[in-house]
Protein backbone atom coordinates (compact mmCIF):
# COMPACT_ATOMS: atom_id res chain seq x y z
CA UNK A 1 0.00 0.00 0.00
CA UNK A 2 1.14 3.40 -0.36
CA UNK A 3 1.58 6.26 1.95
CA UNK A 4 -1.17 8.71 1.29
CA UNK A 5 0.50 12.21 0.35
CA UNK A 6 -0.29 15.68 2.14
CA UNK A 7 -0.02 18.86 1.00
CA UNK A 8 0.63 22.40 3.09
CA UNK A 9 -2.73 24.85 2.75
CA UNK A 10 -1.18 28.09 3.03
CA UNK A 11 -4.42 29.89 3.94
CA UNK A 12 -5.45 28.19 6.85
CA UNK A 13 -2.42 26.77 7.86
CA UNK A 14 -3.69 23.05 7.75
CA UNK A 15 -2.64 20.37 6.27
CA UNK A 16 -4.88 18.65 3.05
CA UNK A 17 -5.16 15.64 1.97
CA UNK A 18 -3.77 14.82 -2.20
CA UNK A 19 -5.94 12.41 -3.69
CA UNK A 20 -4.46 13.21 -7.05
CA UNK A 21 -6.53 9.73 -8.89
CA UNK A 22 -10.18 10.51 -7.57
CA UNK A 23 -8.96 14.40 -8.53
CA UNK A 24 -8.24 13.26 -12.72
CA UNK A 25 -11.11 10.75 -12.72
CA UNK A 26 -13.34 13.25 -10.86
CA UNK A 27 -12.75 15.86 -13.19
CA UNK A 28 -13.20 13.33 -16.48
CA UNK A 29 -16.10 12.30 -16.02
CA UNK A 30 -17.64 15.72 -14.54
CA UNK A 31 -16.50 16.95 -18.03
CA UNK A 32 -18.62 13.58 -19.54
CA UNK A 33 -21.59 14.28 -17.43
CA UNK A 34 -21.46 18.34 -18.90
CA UNK A 35 -21.19 16.84 -22.38
CA UNK A 36 -24.15 14.88 -21.60
CA UNK A 37 -26.31 17.07 -19.93
CA UNK A 38 -25.07 20.06 -23.08
CA UNK A 39 -26.33 17.45 -25.65
CA UNK A 40 -29.85 16.69 -23.63
CA UNK A 41 -30.54 20.62 -23.74
CA UNK A 42 -29.59 20.91 -27.24
CA UNK A 43 -31.69 18.28 -28.23
CA UNK A 44 -34.69 20.00 -26.19
CA UNK A 45 -34.00 23.11 -28.25
CA UNK A 46 -34.21 21.57 -31.57
CA UNK A 47 -37.34 19.70 -30.60
CA UNK A 48 -38.88 22.62 -28.44
CA UNK A 49 -39.04 20.02 -25.70
CA UNK A 50 -38.25 21.01 -22.30
CA UNK A 51 -40.29 18.72 -20.24
CA UNK A 52 -40.15 14.99 -20.58
CA UNK A 53 -39.02 13.60 -23.82
CA UNK A 54 -42.03 14.31 -26.70
CA UNK A 55 -41.67 10.73 -27.50
CA UNK A 56 -38.34 11.67 -29.32
CA UNK A 57 -36.22 9.11 -29.17
CA UNK A 58 -32.90 10.84 -30.35
CA UNK A 59 -34.01 13.02 -27.08
CA UNK A 60 -34.77 9.84 -24.98
CA UNK A 61 -31.34 8.40 -25.59
CA UNK A 62 -29.63 11.54 -24.79
CA UNK A 63 -31.94 12.02 -21.93
CA UNK A 64 -31.20 8.42 -20.59
CA UNK A 65 -27.33 8.62 -21.03
CA UNK A 66 -27.02 11.40 -18.85
CA UNK A 67 -29.27 10.41 -16.50
CA UNK A 68 -27.35 6.69 -16.25
CA UNK A 69 -24.28 8.31 -15.59
CA UNK A 70 -25.45 10.12 -12.97
CA UNK A 71 -26.82 7.37 -11.27
CA UNK A 72 -23.59 5.66 -11.63
CA UNK A 73 -20.95 8.08 -11.47
CA UNK A 74 -21.01 9.19 -8.24
CA UNK A 75 -21.13 6.46 -6.18
CA UNK A 76 -17.63 5.25 -8.16
CA UNK A 77 -15.91 7.94 -7.30
CA UNK A 78 -16.59 7.72 -3.89
CA UNK A 79 -15.53 4.09 -4.12
CA UNK A 80 -12.29 5.29 -5.66
CA UNK A 81 -11.91 8.28 -3.63
CA UNK A 82 -11.52 5.65 -0.29
CA UNK A 83 -9.80 3.41 -1.88
CA UNK A 84 -7.11 6.43 -2.61
CA UNK A 85 -7.40 7.69 0.96
CA UNK A 86 -6.90 3.98 2.14
CA UNK A 87 -3.79 4.10 0.58
CA UNK A 88 -4.97 2.05 -2.77
CA UNK A 89 -2.22 1.11 -5.11
CA UNK A 90 -1.80 4.18 -7.78
CA UNK A 91 -1.92 1.97 -10.91
CA UNK A 92 -4.87 -0.38 -9.63
CA UNK A 93 -6.43 3.04 -8.98
CA UNK A 94 -5.62 4.59 -12.69
CA UNK A 95 -7.36 1.37 -13.73
CA UNK A 96 -10.50 1.83 -11.91
CA UNK A 97 -10.60 5.32 -12.99
CA UNK A 98 -9.85 4.83 -16.73
CA UNK A 99 -12.56 1.93 -16.55
CA UNK A 100 -14.89 3.84 -15.16
CA UNK A 101 -14.42 6.84 -17.56
CA UNK A 102 -14.16 4.45 -20.73
CA UNK A 103 -17.30 2.18 -19.49
CA UNK A 104 -19.07 5.51 -18.95
CA UNK A 105 -18.77 6.50 -22.63
CA UNK A 106 -18.96 3.36 -24.40
CA UNK A 107 -22.34 3.56 -22.72
CA UNK A 108 -23.51 6.57 -23.27
CA UNK A 109 -22.58 6.68 -27.08
CA UNK A 110 -24.42 3.00 -26.70
CA UNK A 111 -27.49 4.66 -26.02
CA UNK A 112 -27.50 7.87 -27.91
CA UNK A 113 -26.32 6.12 -31.26
CA UNK A 114 -29.37 3.37 -30.30
CA UNK A 115 -26.47 0.52 -30.18
CA UNK A 116 -26.85 -2.06 -28.22
CA UNK A 117 -23.12 -3.60 -29.30
CA UNK A 118 -21.55 -0.69 -27.76
CA UNK A 119 -24.14 0.47 -25.01
CA UNK A 120 -23.90 -3.45 -23.03
CA UNK A 121 -19.83 -3.27 -22.80
CA UNK A 122 -20.39 -0.15 -21.11
CA UNK A 123 -23.14 -1.19 -19.10
CA UNK A 124 -20.76 -4.45 -17.84
CA UNK A 125 -18.18 -2.80 -17.21
CA UNK A 126 -19.91 -0.37 -15.04
CA UNK A 127 -21.45 -3.23 -13.07
CA UNK A 128 -17.97 -4.76 -12.55
CA UNK A 129 -16.26 -1.83 -11.56
CA UNK A 130 -19.32 -1.63 -8.65
CA UNK A 131 -17.77 -5.24 -7.48
CA UNK A 132 -14.04 -4.85 -8.07
CA UNK A 133 -14.01 -1.37 -6.11
CA UNK A 134 -15.77 -2.58 -3.04
CA UNK A 135 -14.16 -5.61 -3.10
CA UNK A 136 -10.62 -3.93 -3.11
CA UNK A 137 -11.84 -1.67 -0.41
CA UNK A 138 -12.27 -4.63 1.75
CA UNK A 139 -9.19 -6.38 0.60
CA UNK A 140 -7.15 -2.87 1.91
CA UNK A 141 -8.95 -3.45 5.31
CA UNK A 142 -9.67 0.31 6.22
CA UNK A 143 -10.55 -0.40 9.46
CA UNK A 144 -7.71 -2.29 10.88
Amino acid sequence: MEEVKTMANPLLGTALVAVPVTALYGALSSLLLLGLGLNVSRLRGKYNTFRGDGGHAELIGAIRAHGNSVEHVPLLLILLLAAELCGGSSTLLHIFGGALVVSRILHAVGLIKGSSAIQIPGALSTYALEAALPIYLLILRPWG
